[in-house]
């Protein structure tokens, strides 16, 4: 018979009828007491990493990367301060000011030289005078129809900015202008005149839309007012549904151009699809004009 106290060990074992220990998953031969505190899964120390909330095992880290960049990758640098968006405000603010001083009237601002000189006209469109295709994005109708467009702007463009950065919210903003008034004047008549920044505000809210839908974050509330808006669009006297309605897609289509960009030359093709964008927006207009 063997001695009952039996040969010394390193370490001794657990009591009778106690459970084995729970071992590492990666590592079988070391036993542990800790645990992941996201898939709770036994873990030593080596196969741990500190978390928001506690410790997190290698693999639940790796499995959380890719989420992450897929998350926050769109914009490579977001904006803190929303430069473009504040500069766009003081701009069509600055504009309306000066009509405001040459028709000298607050509300028959449109009377105005440079509201004549600049609106969106099919007829002088056609006649050469292209410039009107960006100008008219910077006029209003009365101080009503400026406050409701730069309140939108400030509240979309703000929070689009933070999200991708000064140079893609320009671009898409620009990009959306061109769009409603390509559809301005391919739908209304030659004499009809356009004025104001709905199309590019119709363009930011279908790019929050998008811009949404790629963080996995719902979008109903957005849809619901881009829904109210269209209403008061067709409602409405003297709204311009096309423009709203041309602005809203070509927004949405620029906007998903760039968040869903691949990774490998991800600035160059978001730059390409936004000048594609636009350079159809061109194309349309020369074959309404």
């Amino acid at each position: 018979m063997t001695d009952p106290a039996g040969p010394p060990h390193d370490r001794p074992g657990p009591p009778p009828g106690a459970p084995a220990p729970a071992v590492c998953v990666r590592h079988p031969d070391r036993p542990t007491g800790l645990r992941c505190t996201r898939c709770d899964r036994p873990a030593c120390p080596e196969c741990l990493r500190e978390a928001s909330v506690g410790y997190q095992c290698v693999d639940c880290v790796a499995e959380g990367r890719p989420a992450a960049r897929r998350t926050v990758r769109p914009a490579a640098r977001p904006s803190r301060v929303p430069v473009v968006t504040t500069s766009l405000i003081a701009v069509n603010v600055v504009v309306f000011l000066l009509t405001v001083v040459q028709a000298g009237s607050l509300n028959q601002n449109s009377s105005s030289p440079l509201f004549r000189d600049w609106s969106l006209i099919p007829a002088a469109v056609a006649g050469g005078e292209w410039w009107r295709v960006v100008t008219a994005g910077f006029l209003h109708f009365g101080p009503l129809h400026l406050l409701f467009n730069m309140l939108a702007l400030w509240v979309i463009g703000r929070d689009m900015e933070v999200f991708l950065g000064r140079a893609r919210l320009l671009g898409i903003y620009l990009v959306a202008l061109l769009g409603g008034s390509a559809a301005a004047l391919l739908f209304y008549g030659q004499t009809v005149q356009v004025a104001g920044a709905s199309g590019a505000v119709f363009g930011l809210m279908g790019g929050l839309a998008v811009v949404l839908r790629r963080m996995n974050i719902p979008a109903t509330q957005v849809i619901v007012v881009i829904g109210i808006n269209i209403v008061l669009s067709v409602t409405l006297p003297g709204v311009s549904l096309i423009g709203h309605v041309g602005g809203l897609v070509v927004g949405a289509v620029a906007t998903a151009a760039v968040v869903y960009a691949p990774a490998r030359n991800r600035n160059a093709i978001q730059a390409g699809a936004l000048a594609l964008l636009a350079v159809l927006s061109i194309v349309l207009m020369l074959i309404a004009a």
